[in-house]
Order: structure tokens, then C-alpha cells, then sequence
């Protein structure tokens, strides 16, 4: 979404075709911002973008530079170096937007790091009533194991390694993968029958 020269004249504060006929020929202001828009807009809009704004925010300043040229000029103010006022106007206009930009992020954050603070990520009554039915179930599990299963299912959850178990329980690193296969898959299937 650019900013056209007809979309400008169209904010511009002429009288309205319906209330007012409109003069032939465009006034000697009109004709003057016109063409300073046509020479400066790129430039005015490159120098916008430099404040690190968004794109809509630049060519919002832009209108609104254009409109208070347009104001300058009927009020018979200066038209010594107009070029250089719409780059002023247009560098304080940056300024402000970006500070009530910087101001809105500093809230949005602001309001961010509240709210993580008071945020509690421990589980709701709910989730442990059910984490608990969960946990409950595959203990029942566990226990229904045959003791060599449970063993080789114990050591593994401490962290031994296959073989650290089969010398620990005098049994063949394949019986302890088997073993491990084995509980995991009834715990894996008590664990499916619940639901969150």
C-alpha cells in the first residue's frame, strides 16, 4: 500500500465537488505541494523508513507532511526553502511516531513480564487429580511385572547401561533387552488407555 499523488490531493482540504463547484484549474498552493510531492515523496519516504518504522507508519507521516505543507501555504507562511521544511516536519513526525512506537513496546513488554511472572505453570487441581490417576495405574503396572522385569526396568531408570545391567541381574544382554522391550511395551499400552 503506497501513497499516490491522488490519494494525498484527496486529504488535502479542498472544498467538497458536491458542496462547492471546484475551481477549473488547480490553485497556485495546490499546484505548489503537487509538485513537491512529486519531486520529494521517495526521498521523504527513504528518510521516514530510516526511524525504523513500519511502512504504513511512513506513509502516514508522509500524508501528513503533505497536509501541513498544503496549511503552510494558505496561511501565506514562507515558501523559502519548502524542501528542506518537509524534511524537518517529516524527521520530527518520525521522531514522535517512533517514540509512541518505542512507548507501546515498552508497555507491551512490560505487560508481558507481569503477566510471566504471575503466571503459574504449576498443573491445576484437574491435571493432578488425573496426573495422579496416570501415575497410579502404571505403578499398578509395575508391580504386576515379574520381579526380574521390574529389576531390569528399576536399574534402567537409574541409568545403567545394558550391560551394567545383565552383570548386575546375571542374565544375557539380549534377556535384558527383551526384558526392557517387554515392560515398556505394557506400560506403553496402559498409558494409551488414558486419556487427559
Amino acid at each position: 500500500m503506497s501513497i499516490s499523488r491522488v490519494d494525498t490531493i484527496q486529504r488535502l482540504p479542498f472544498p467538497r465537488t458536491d458542496a462547492v463547484a471546484r475551481p477549473a484549474s488547480p490553485s497556485e498552493d495546490e499546484c505548489e505541494v503537487i509538485r513537491l510531492f512529486d519531486q520529494h515523496r521517495n526521498g521523504l519516504l527513504r528518510y521516514t523508513l530510516s526511524f525504523g518504522l513500519s511502512m504504513h507508519d511512513a506513509e502516514e507521516i508522509i500524508q501528513e507532511v503533505f497536509l501541513a505543507l498544503f496549511q503552510h501555504l494558505r496561511m501565506g507562511r514562507s515558501r523559502h526553502n519548502l524542501r528542506g521544511w518537509t524534511f524537518r516536519v517529516a524527521h520530527n513526525l518520525a521522531l514522535k511516531q517512533r517514540a509512541r512506537n518505542d512507548g507501546l513496546r515498552r508497555t507491551l513488554y512490560h505487560d508481558e513480564a507481569v503477566m510471566t511472572r504471575q503466571r503459574d505453570d504449576a498443573p491445576n487441581p484437574e491435571e493432578q487429580a488425573a496426573s495422579g490417576q496416570r501415575m497410579e495405574r502404571l505403578r499398578a503396572v509395575v508391580a504386576a511385572l515379574p520381579e526380574q522385569d521390574r529389576c531390569c526396568l528399576y536399574l534402567r531408570a537409574e541409568g545403567l547401561r545394558y550391560r551394567e545391567i545383565a552383570t548386575t541381574l546375571g542374565i544375557s544382554i539380549g534377556s535384558v533387552s527383551a526384558t526392557l522391550a517387554r515392560s515398556l511395551a505394557r506400560l506403553g499400552r496402559a498409558d494409551e488407555g488414558y486419556a487427559p
